[in-house]
């Protein structure tokens, strides 16, 4: 077992701050809160606040989980690729769970203060969360669980490079975009851009991956 580093430790402070933040007002809360919101930010579910905190505590499991594996790519990649990016995939990991971690808090402060949109919180971010994530992409090197995965850019190194300087164009620019759109137009808006953006973000590299792993092929 690996020992706990700086980026451990952080990690696990990331993990408390919901849980200790909830604990803090959990009596204050009242006995039912919103646990679910359409597509302007308003809550259509409510339940007890004990099924809430175990929401919170189900997010930040997911966190936790997501920074434990990209902090132990090394041990479970077939091929040891993983191991030439470790600090990467461990940042990867650290910045995920910050998201995870800022979301739930973001939720619990909306639950505490109702009448606050929820969708003004989420979308901006998830813009910035796929903003850093672009911002990273230069650095991943290829392996089987992280990045622009296609038959293309495992195939060939060439490949997955020159489709990762495009993607973290088209994340960081995506990103930017998701989160200061998101500010200024509505929830309703939001709902149905937003995933169309993603879709597209996801697409453009995928596609482009196809085209020069072809072309250079071929040459």
């Amino acid at each position: 077992m690996k020992k706990l580093n700086l980026s451990d430790w952080a990690a696990i402070l990331i993990f408390l701050l919901p849980l200790t933040y909830l604990a803090a007002i959990y009596t204050a809360l009242p006995a039912s809160v919103p646990l679910h919101y359409d597509a302007n930010g308003t809550p259509n579910n409510y339940g007890s606040k004990g099924t809430f905190f175990m929401v919170i505590v189900f997010m930040q499991v997911i966190g936790a989980f997501t920074y434990t594996l990209m902090r132990n790519l090394t041990k479970i990649d077939p091929k040891k690729q993983a191991q030439y990016g470790e600090a990467v995939y461990q940042k990867l990991g650290l910045g995920i769970s910050l998201f995870v971690t800022a979301l739930s808090i973001a939720i619990i402060y909306a639950t505490q203060h109702q009448g606050l949109k929820i969708d003004k919180i989420l979308f901006p971010l998830m813009g910035l969360l796929f903003a850093f994530i672009g911002n990273m992409m230069n650095n991943i090197k290829p392996n089987y669980f992280a990045g622009i995965r296609t038959p293309w850019t495992l195939e060939d190194e060439g490949t997955w490079r020159a489709t990762h300087r495009l993607a973290a164009k088209v994340w960081v620019i995506g990103g930017l975009a998701i989160c200061i759109a998101s500010l200024l137009i509505s929830g309703k808006t939001n709902s149905v851009i937003f995933p169309g953006a993603v879709i597209l973000m996801a697409f453009i590299p995928i596609v482009y991956s196809y085209i020069y792993y072809k072309k250079h092929k071929a040459a």
